[in-house]
C-alpha cells in the first residue's frame, strides 16, 4: 500500500481510469460484435448504420487516448470492408 499522499491519489486516479479505459474498450468490442452480426445476418441497411455507430466510438476511443491511432484505423478498415463486400 501507498505511503505517500500523492501516492495514494495517484492510487485513485488511477483505479479511476482503468475503469473508464475498461468501460470504453468494451462497449467498442460489444458495438462491433453487433455489426458483424448484422453482416453475417445479411441485413444491409442495419450494418451500414452500425457502422457508423462503430466508427464514433472508436473514434471516440482514440480521441481519449484509450486506443491508439493505427489500431483504431486497422478496425475501421476492416470492418469497412465487411460492410462494403455485404453490398457487392
Amino acid at each position: 500500500m501507498a505511503h505517500h499522499k500523492s501516492a495514494i491519489k495517484r492510487l485513485k486516479t488511477n483505479e479511476k481510469s482503468r475503469v473508464r479505459n475498461h468501460s470504453a474498450k468494451s462497449r467498442c468490442r460489444t458495438l462491433e460484435k453487433n455489426l458483424r452480426a448484422a453482416v453475417q445476418s445479411g441485413k444491409k441497411n442495419e450494418a451500414e448504420t452500425q457502422l457508423q455507430v462503430v466508427q464514433k466510438a472508436l473514434d471516440q476511443a482514440r480521441s481519449h487516448g484509450i486506443l491508439k491511432a493505427e489500431t483504431v484505423s486497422r478496425k475501421k478498415g476492416r470492418l469497412m470492408k465487411l460492410v462494403n463486400q455485404l453490398t457487392a
